[in-house]
């Protein structure tokens, strides 16, 4: 188990968490436990000097209320010297080989490799009296970090949400494609693109040139026909498109206005008076007032039809992932879109619920009713990012 306890040491935010944190050692052993304190050593440019000082101050704080580092985690933009760390081992009670350096770095996937070239994974192995069966980061360095660093080619992916404005909305489906573009040998360009700009400018002026685009998931009706007329852009030009949780109920809506004439088609969770509600709550959830804990969450399976683009991505015919929504596809309109050309590649059996979506005749149209993002890996992308990667960079390079 890992615990991050974030903010400044002092803050009177963090305190309960620290007590907890001191409490934990006792109850389950000094070996069962070990404190990890990231800590910031400023360069001060115009002395040329790096001050050690902030970091005493900070070990001191945790050390008044009962908690003793057992490694140093020092962000710096400068190399720490032998004598620096053995003073910062000295002044803070931890011993040198503990004080690791954490510089500046052209990506976060180098951070593993420069932290084992100091011992560290070995320090917390001997010290929780843990053994490992390997340690060796080669195919780490060859198969992630040198593909990210020195690429074979490049892409670029719109992402058209209604919260892009945010830093971190959006954050683990960022890392999710570069993921695929690891994979791949690619990197991956994203274009943030605000959802209500493509309502109002429409899809031509803000995707036009894209390889790909990816709609995310969110809640409520702002933005909601900007990402509507970008998936019908995707359709219309033959763009490789992924859809994510509300993505995929906005890929719905789209085909069933614009290939099935259902004019007016919608959400209820948007136009609860629409006369084609092709998303809408399940019947056993439409008298509940209170909603508060009525989405479906955590894992489901789902089988996955055979010949669709979910079947070549997973390999497999039944899968398990992630959810956190509320409303579900209408199953009253899945025959006249499916006659209209919508493939349901993905059932959840025990309900029969549409969990992906799919277009037939278009070179890569997706969209999953599940959070795909959330079991991407860096070494491990997955299989339906690394494909729709794949699909663009095909798109950009015929």
């Amino acid at each position: 188990m890992i615990v991050e306890i974030g903010g400044t040491v002092g803050d009177i935010e963090s305190l309960p968490f620290l007590e907890a944190a001191r409490q934990f050692r006792l109850d389950v052993g000094y070996r069962n436990a070990l404190y990890i304190h990231l800590t910031l050593i400023p360069y001060v440019k115009s002395a040329g000097e790096i001050k050690t000082k902030p970091t005493q101050h900070s070990v001191g704080k945790l050390r008044e209320i009962g908690i003793q580092p057992d490694i140093l985690i020092c962000r710096t933009e400068k190399p720490l010297s032998d004598d620096m760390k053995e003073k910062i081992s000295l002044l803070c009670n931890v011993r040198k080989e503990a004080v690791i350096e954490a510089p500046d770095a052209q990506t976060i996937y180098q951070v593993p490799l420069i932290f084992k070239q100091q011992g560290l994974d070995k320090f917390i192995l001997a010290h929780l009296e843990l053994r490992s069966k390997t340690t060796d980061l080669k195919n780490w360095q060859n198969k992630v970090v040198n593909r990210i660093l020195n690429p074979k080619h490049t892409v670029k992916i719109a992402v058209v949400g209604k919260y892009i404005g945010l830093q971190d909305a959006y954050k683990s489906i960022y890392e999710a494609l570069t993921h695929g573009g690891i994979y791949n040998n690619t990197r991956v360009e994203i274009k943030k693109v605000d959802s209500e700009e493509v309502e109002k400018d429409g899809g031509e002026k803000l995707l036009k040139g894209v390889n790909g685009i990816l709609v995310p998931g969110g809640f409520g009706y702002r933005g909601i026909e900007g990402k509507i007329k970008a998936i019908g852009y995707a359709r219309e030009h033959k763009i490789p498109f992924f859809g994510l949780c509300l993505g995929m109920q906005c890929a719905v809506i789209e085909f069933a206005r614009n290939k099935c004439g259902l004019k007016g088609a919608n959400s209820t969770e948007f136009d609860q008076d629409t006369p084609h509600p092709v998303i809408s709550l399940l019947e056993e959830q439409k008298s509940i007032r209170d909603m508060g804990g009525t989405m479906r969450l955590g894992v489901y399976p789902c089988e996955i039809k055979k010949g669709t683009i979910a079947y070549r991505a997973y390999g497999k015919d039944l899968i398990l992932e992630r959810h956190r929504h509320r409303y579900e596809f209408n199953n009253k309109y899945r025959s006249l879109l499916g006659e209209a050309g919508m493939v349901f590649s993905g059932i959840y059996p025990n309900k029969n619920l549409v969990e992906m979506v799919e277009i037939k005749d278009h070179p890569f149209f997706i969209a999953v009713q599940y959070h795909p993002e959330f079991k991407s890996k860096p070494d491990r992308p997955h299989p339906l990012f690394r494909d729709f990667i794949k699909a663009s960079l095909h798109r950009k390079v015929r």
